[in-house]
């Protein structure tokens, strides 16, 4: 997997977190390991999720992001499973929290790899997509990390202005199949 210079996870995984000694990263593996006290670590994908809702004119609630990466793009709201959370949960979660709104259902999708820009390095996530049911949308507004939020029907979507790889990826394929 080629990475730039500045986000390779070799430059950034260096010394051992228990024992404080230099390491080695090993780039086949994604794994650092420590010849002094002998921990090893792997650079495992993280969970995240994202999700779809369409409102009752079929259109798709797009987010703009208010954080980087991708600040000011557009996203599906969602975001990363916290420690003893299940995909769903963390998607329940996200949506009240960026948006405001409860989900009256979810549809699991399907998943997706992408490479996440953070703190000047590449964390691999594994992305969760959720068709998300939501019948009310009265108290719909911007919270946590999003700056906007637009129903656009799926026609009028610009792919350009959607920031994170597998988002993009996903929706063009998600449509694509039901003929959009």
């Amino acid at each position: 997997m080629n990475f730039s210079i500045e986000a390779n996870p070799a430059n950034h995984y260096k010394y051992c977190p228990r024992c404080g000694k230099p390491g080695l990263f090993n780039l086949e593996s994604y794994s650092f390991s420590c010849c002094e006290c002998g921990f090893q670590f792997y650079l495992n994908s993280a969970a995240a999720v994202a999700g779809i809702i369409l409102n009752s004119n079929g259109e798709l609630l797009l987010a703009k992001r208010g954080v980087e990466p991708f600040y000011g793009m557009y996203d599906l709201p969602g975001g990363f499973v916290d420690p003893g959370e299940n995909a769903e949960t963390a998607m329940i979660r996200e949506i009240k929290e960026e948006l405001d709104v409860e989900v009256d259902g979810l549809v699991f999708l399907g998943t997706m790899q992408n490479k996440y820009p953070f703190s000047g390095t590449v964390v691999f996530t594994l992305d969760i997509f959720f068709e998300c049911k939501v019948s009310d949308f009265t108290s719909l507004k911007c919270r946590d990390d999003v700056m906007g939020f637009e129903f656009i029907r799926p026609q009028n979507i610009d792919f350009d202005r959607i920031g994170l790889d597998s988002i993009r990826q996903f929706l063009k394929n998600y449509f694509h199949e039901r003929d959009y």
